[in-house]
């Protein structure tokens, strides 16, 4: 079994809860969830073995574990259930009180019984389950009665942790067969823990079960000696014979069946493996203690209703069976396996009322609308992070419209022509030696502790404007942002009175930095562009361009990349290069590269990776007349803007766009929960984009890497995006809309997403790599 990834995105509001159930079901596990008035978002991979060894990497929203009530494990009670927060803080709550789990610390859980583990952060963990099948029929002593253990991480046990973390990372990616081989020996050691921890008092019922799971292993491993016996087994533990045969007795069976029984049942084993298909049946027999291949035909054929031959022929239709039926491209698993086999035996012998603003019915403001104007200066902007905890600095009403002024951080890029003479960009990007007006530039720490670049790092480098609270809005609620008009911001310089300029800079974190063909290798190039917005057909030239040579800031700090927003840019001590992109003018497509509501996890958002709040979308439908739809997460909303984009391409492969200061004016819309039910507003959790002819639906490699990460989120993030995870995300996103808001069943969704939706790359280069959907409105008109 390949793979299983599970995202609430998948799911309508009214499925979330059930299907995230399911998905804890499968490992016997029931959530009792937390922060329940919070939209959900769940995310898990898991994957079962042919045995169903099953391993899960699970992140949630706040929430409680516990077994789940009278469900019959798969396989058999099997295992305690082996549960690995990934994250300090979790909580054991028993009939004895409570213990919270340290870091690395994990959990032997029972099957069954009054116990949670409470994950008051976050759920954010490893589960594995071992059913009893998965010892092919070996017997495994009642160890799953266990009461719940809180195991530190030395020995056996950190070995365990850190195999399934790594299976864990690499779920997706195993082959079949190194997939089975990790489940297995995870089932192994496992066993083995449950079985050390159970004897630490041998005349409890959970040490006699570890003593019987010794006799059982000590006999798994002398099963191929045909002299196998009872005082054998017993002169190893120590133990009489008796009462070796005692506790067989007390199972309802005996040794000399248990013992015939494990090898009639590992012979089955090897026969239906198609590694072994080369194997004559004699030897396979042999190797089990039968010296007798017609006497080992006549127990098979008691105990399994038909010869040994006849079972290896049906596996082997069966095997054919599935291969050919299963879509499978390329070699199939099964054939490798057999193929490698035969040459080591050679060489080694959507809606229904919508709210679009185009003439459908909206929600009347309970108030005369008005016109606000938020000026951009150092006191009206946050640069590279987004915040819960920010204060307001004005209040709106739904439906009133707002001009908001925003600056490019790249100004600093040419500073005569992009902040010299201009008030607001002097004041946003002042700094010398003894003052820095905008001293916090990202989300890491003030004190520059990490790298020594600045303060903030630049964990985060976009100016933002705002951010702005709509009165009313609550957690539940979206938000409608259109763009009515967008200026660009002509330099105050009159050296340059009049014109417009923006900077685009090829930069360390682009996408080609390290496939470069010429010396030097690897270089960061910055251009500037003129902007001509009046133009018939608006365009933008370039002006220059220079690589990027190491500038010390103000403060005295040397970067030698570009690696810390605003640092000005002495362009004496570079080397223009004038006759650039000659000849060639650049269409623009002015837009907002960032567009958010104030995320509900933590303090300090790094403002790079956009997420289900939107923030750095860098989508450049987001234009003029185009509408974007953000998921309330906090009071007030909390909206910002910022990273204006004169024009940017799908991908914006080199790292940024032509970055220039514009200033935006938008009219803003709430729509409250319990309005947007049967429009296409229901249920929404990710940026929903709406142009005059499409829809544009938003995918990300982790549409909530908050929640999905935790504490780790904003490094993991960079580290775990794919252009794979993220065409999925949009996948899913665009077969829920089609589901839940133009009623289409699953199959009719697929089809037309694959005749019609054209899916494209946003940006690769944000850190949460973006995959956009594109649904042409006219495909539902009558």
């Amino acid at each position: 079994m390949n793979a299983q990834p599970f995202t609430s995105e998948s799911y309508s509001e009214d499925s979330r809860e059930r299907a995230w159930q399911e998905v804890l079901g499968g490992f016997g596990l029931q959530s009792l969830a937390g922060r329940a008035a919070l939209p959900s978002h769940a995310t898990a991979m898991c994957r079962a073995s042919s045995l169903g060894v099953r391993l899960g990497r699970l992140s949630a929203e706040a929430q409680a574990l516990r077994p789940a009530p009278s469900r019959p494990a798969p396989g058999g009670a099997g295992l305690p259930l082996l549960v690995l927060p990934l994250e300090g803080g979790s909580v054991l709550h028993t009939a004895e009180g409570r213990k919270i789990l340290g870091t690395g610390q994990f959990l032997l859980g029972p099957r069954s019984g009054d116990w949670q583990l409470q994950f008051p952060r976050g759920l954010r963990a490893l589960v594995l389950a071992v059913p009893a099948d998965v010892f092919r029929g070996r017997k495994v002593a009642p160890l799953h009665l266990i009461q719940p253990l809180i195991v530190d991480p030395e020995g056996l046990p950190d070995v365990l942790a850190r195999t399934i973390e790594a299976a864990a990372q690499a779920l997706d990616r195993l082959s079949e067969p190194e997939w089975e081989a990790v489940a297995q020996s995870a089932a192994e050691w496992l066993l083995a823990l449950a079985s050390e921890r159970a004897a630490d008092n041998v005349d409890t019922p959970s040490g006699r079960a570890a003593l019987l799971q010794r006799l059982y292993a000590s006999i798994e491993r002398n099963l191929g000696s045909e002299g196998l016996s009872v005082s054998e087994i017993a002169q190893g533990e120590g133990i009489s014979e008796r009462y070796v045969q005692k506790l067989f007795e007390g199972t309802g069976d005996s040794f000399s069946h248990y013992v015939r029984e494990r090898r009639l049942q590992r012979a089955w084993h090897d026969l239906v493996n198609p590694a072994e298909s080369a194997v004559p049946i004699s030897e396979i027999a042999y190797r089990h203690g039968f010296s007798d291949s017609a006497h080992f035909s006549r127990l098979f054929r008691e105990r399994f209703g038909l010869p040994p031959r006849e079972l290896r022929r049906r596996e082997a239709d069966r095997q054919s069976a599935s291969v050919s039926t299963g879509g499978h491209r390329g070699w199939p698993q099964q054939a490798l396996v057999r193929l490698r086999a035969l040459q080591g035996r050679v060489e080694g012998g959507e809606r229904a009322g919508v709210a679009s603003g185009r003439g459908e019915a909206r929600p009347a403001p309970a108030h005369a609308p008005l016109h606000h104007h938020l000026a951009v200066d150092a006191s009206t902007v946050h640069w590279g992070y987004f915040s819960r905890s920010l204060k307001p600095l004005i209040e709106i009403g739904s439906g009133d419209a707002v001009t908001i002024e925003t600056l490019t951080q790249h100004a600093s890029d040419d500073p005569e022509r992009m902040i010299r003479g201009d008030a607001g960009a002097e004041s946003v990007f002042h700094w010398t030696a003894k003052a820095k007006n905008v001293d916090r530039r990202g989300a890491g720490p003030l004190d520059a502790s990490v790298f020594g670049r600045g303060a903030g790092e630049g964990f985060g480098v976009h100016i933002c404007t705002g951010p702005i609270a709509v009165r009313g809005a609550e957690p539940g609620d979206v938000l409608e942002v259109n763009i009515l008009d967008i200026e660009p911001r002509g330099s105050r310089n009159p050296r340059f009175a009049g014109q417009v300029f923006g900077s685009s800079v090829a930069a360390w974190w682009g996408y080609h930095y390290s496939e470069f063909l010429t010396e030097p290798r690897p270089r960061e190039t910055v251009t500037i562009y003129e902007i001509f917005a009046d133009a018939d057909e608006p365009y933008a030239q370039a002006v220059h361009a220079f690589r990027w040579e190491p500038q010390a800031d103000p403060f005295g700090v040397r970067h030698a990349l570009y690696d810390y927003p605003g640092v000005p840019v002495d362009l004496a001590g570079v080397t223009l290069r004038r006759e650039v992109l000659k000849g060639i003018r650049i269409p623009l497509r002015p837009h907002f590269g960032v567009i958010a509501v104030a995320p509900r996890e933590a303090d300090l958002i790094d403002s790079v990776p956009p997420a289900y709040f939107g923030g750095n979308l860098d989508n450049w439908r987001l234009g003029k007349g185009a509408t974007v739809y953000l998921p309330v997460s906090v009071p007030g909303a909390l909206l910002s803007v910022g990273d204006p984009h004169a024009t940017q391409g799908d991908g914006e492969l080199s790292g940024t766009a032509i970055e220039c200061s514009m200033t935006g004016t938008f009219r803003v819309v709430l729509h409250k929960k319990a309005d947007t039910v049967g429009t296409v507003l229901t249920d929404l959790t990710y940026p929903l984009i709406e142009t005059p002819e499409n829809w544009v639906l938003t995918g990300f490699s982790h549409p909530n890497y908050l929640a999905e990460f935790g504490a780790n989120g904003q490094s993991d993030v960079y580290n775990k995006s794919s252009l794979d995870l993220a065409m999925r995300d949009a996948f899913r996103k665009v077969r829920r809309f089609l589901m839940t808001t133009k009623g289409l069943d699953e199959d009719e969704a697929i089809a037309l997403m694959s005749a019609a939706v054209d899916f494209g790359i946003t940006q690769v280069v944000d850190g949460n790599w973006g995959v956009h959907a594109i649904l042409a409105k006219r495909l539902f008109e009558p």
